[in-house]
């Protein structure tokens, strides 16, 4: 088996990706794939799970992530359509569309605004309001299994190393 530059086998598939670039083209720095690589594979692992805890209560990601936006502004559990476009990042014919069909489900509902007569806002509905309560539960079991075998301390600095790479991707 071929070695790392620090003399041990490969670890995980990057390793062996790495290596071979490494192989193949000696000429590129390819020290970035180390890192972004990773984050890429732990991106599509984590997704996976998600979707699964999702599904286990009927929902697709991009359901709890509405019901989610919802449930974090605080009772009574609505914001207006562009302040969920803001927290999701779709565009507004996108939110339309999944507004439609989350009160078609019964999760959410249109509300006239108090402060503006052409405005609506959405509302969780009690149903809404306890799916995505359970969702978030079965959310955080899976992700409390996925980084349990990491030391508390180790999650403090990953979790400040993620938030620095974030930041410069969120300030452009």
């Amino acid at each position: 088996m071929a070695e790392t530059d620090t003399g041990r086998p490969p670890r995980d598939e990057v390793d062996r990706i790495v290596l071979a670039w490494q192989r193949e083209r000696p000429d590129l720095d390819v020290r970035p794939l180390t890192v972004l690589s990773r984050v890429s594979r732990l991106a599509r692992h984590l997704d996976l799970a998600r979707r699964r805890a999702f599904a286990r209560h009927g929902l697709e990601t991009w359901e709890f992530d509405v019901l989610a936006a919802l449930r974090r502004a605080g009772e009574p559990y609505r914001l207006s359509p562009g302040a969920l476009l803001t927290q999701t990042l779709v565009t507004s014919g996108t939110m339309t569309n999944r507004i439609d069909r989350l009160a078609e489900q019964g999760l959410v509902e249109r509300q006239p605004s108090p402060d503006d007569r052409r405005g609506v806002l959405v509302q969780l509905t009690p149903a809404g309001l306890q799916r995505v309560d359970a969702a978030f539960c079965d959310l955080l079991d899976v992700e409390r299994s996925l980084i349990g075998e990491l030391r508390e301390a180790d999650r403090e600095r990953l979790a400040a190393l993620l938030r620095d790479v974030l930041t410069l991707f969120d300030a452009s």
